[in-house]
């Protein structure tokens, strides 16, 4: 079996989901702040009309910014008047604005129960929500309050926030919409854009990605994120030279761009252009020297050039972060095999299909290794496993990597010849 691009895939669309939300969630605190006058006013009037004296000193403590004390004080309005849904809203703003997040989004929900109708709550909710991950949630509450007030001057921070919610929740074609709407309020806002794109592009509207990657040069015609994401379009659209040439850009426009050198080396590694895709990893590790994906694919192109001590150095030090990319344990058994421990390459083999039952290449492997040891039972099984497994063809990008797997045996007799119909030596590694 070749092995999944969607690993690799994931990996980069982490790092960017991760470093978009991050903006998001800065930006969502200050949404309450920047309400228009109106919403805000009229929430302020109805939740303090005619307070008792216990309420009007727990709002001046919750003004003066004495949380604890303010706290306190609204404890004491809970069990004199058990069933103010205020109350119990004032409670979770305070833990919100201290980032108890699970703390507040019980109080809103406890509000929410006992008045469902105090304004701004299911803002404050749904932030909450969103800044403890419940991405799903988040949404409907953002969109629940966005029809609400759909020609309100704060429909578009709920159409950012909803589009986020979405986006965080990893429904990218739910969020293009709201996105639309952020962007016709705010054309110029470059996160906007760059989510925008990168939502349409995970969803495959290639030419629609292309055309906010335009507009986005027209804004900064420096930006690297924009690059490696028109980089990733030309390659879904089987563009090589130009998806390198635009990752190329990004890595010229922003050399500590995180994972430019990891995509660049990445498309020029599926090309078989080793040397030029080992400079890259290795510009990618200075960057981020822990950069688990970077030292796995630095070291499975050192094998795959038969430098199997450097490769061997890579993998070892990749493997102490993680261990559950079945690529890392084929290229360490290749390694072990190719330099004589055959009982530490039969362990890495074997590890490869424990992760990877369908894996042809390591199957292969180990019934080429056992036959050179006269463990001829052994060879058998794994030969009949290896010719029982389907390849699988390359499916670009975001599927599977095939002819990039490319590599000679250095067995030269590609099937057992105890037996007929043996397994046809694999394509890759």
């Amino acid at each position: 079996m070749t092995y999944s691009v969607s690993s690799v895939k994931y990996y980069i669309r982490s790092k960017i989901k991760l470093k978009c939300l991050a903006i998001y969630c800065t930006a969502a605190i200050l949404v309450t702040a920047q309400l228009s006058p109106a919403q805000e006013s009229s929430g302020i009037k109805q939740r303090i009309t005619v307070p008792s004296p216990d309420i009007q000193k727990a709002l001046t403590l919750e003004g003066q910014g004495k949380y604890s004390e303010a706290q306190s004080a609204w404890e004491n309005v809970v069990k004199v008047q058990p069933r103010n849904g205020q109350a119990y809203a004032h409670l979770g703003l305070l833990e919100a604005r201290q980032e108890h997040f699970p703390e507040a989004i019980g109080f809103y929900r406890k509000a929410q129960a006992l008045n469902p109708s105090i304004p701004q709550l299911n803002l404050d909710l749904g932030l909450a929500l969103f800044k403890s991950g419940n991405f799903r949630d988040s949404a409907k509450l953002f969109e629940l309050e966005l029809r609400k007030h759909p020609k309100s001057p704060d429909a578009p921070k709920l159409a950012t926030l909803a589009a986020m919610s979405h986006y965080g929740a990893h429904e990218y074609g739910a969020a293009i919409p709201y996105l639309k709407d952020a962007k016709a309020a705010d054309p110029h806002n470059l996160t906007i854009l760059l989510t925008l794109a990168h939502c349409l592009l995970w969803t495959k509207q290639l030419d629609a990605t292309m055309e906010v990657f335009k507009e986005i040069l027209l804004i900064n015609p420096d930006s690297a994120e924009a690059d490696m994401i028109a980089g990733e379009a030309l390659d879904e659209k089987g563009d090589n030279a130009g998806a390198v040439q635009e990752f190329r850009a990004a890595a010229l426009a922003n050399p500590r761009e995180p994972n430019v050198h990891f995509g660049l080396a990445y498309l020029l590694w599926t090309q078989k252009k080793y040397d030029e895709a080992i400079q890259e990893f290795k510009a990618e590790l200075e960057n981020d020297p822990k950069n688990n994906q970077a030292m796995i694919y630095l070291g499975d192109t050192y094998v795959r050039q038969d430098q199997f001590d450097l490769g061997k150095a890579v993998l070892e030090e990749a493997v102490r972060y993680q261990t559950s990319n079945p690529l890392i344990h084929l290229d360490l058994g290749i390694v072990y095999m190719e330099t004589g421990d055959h009982d530490a390459a039969i362990r890495e083999f074997q590890r490869t299909v424990a992760l990877e039952p369908d894996n042809v290449t390591a199957h292969f492997r180990l019934a080429t290794l056992y036959r050179s040891m006269g463990k001829k039972d052994e060879a058998r099984v794994e030969f009949a496993k290896a010719n029982s497994l389907n390849k699988k063809t390359d499916e670009g990008l975001y599927k599977r990597i095939a002819e990039a797997n490319a590599r000679p045996d250095p067995d030269p007799k590609p099937e057992d010849p105890q037996k007929p119909g043996a397994a046809p030596k694999p394509d890759e590694h």
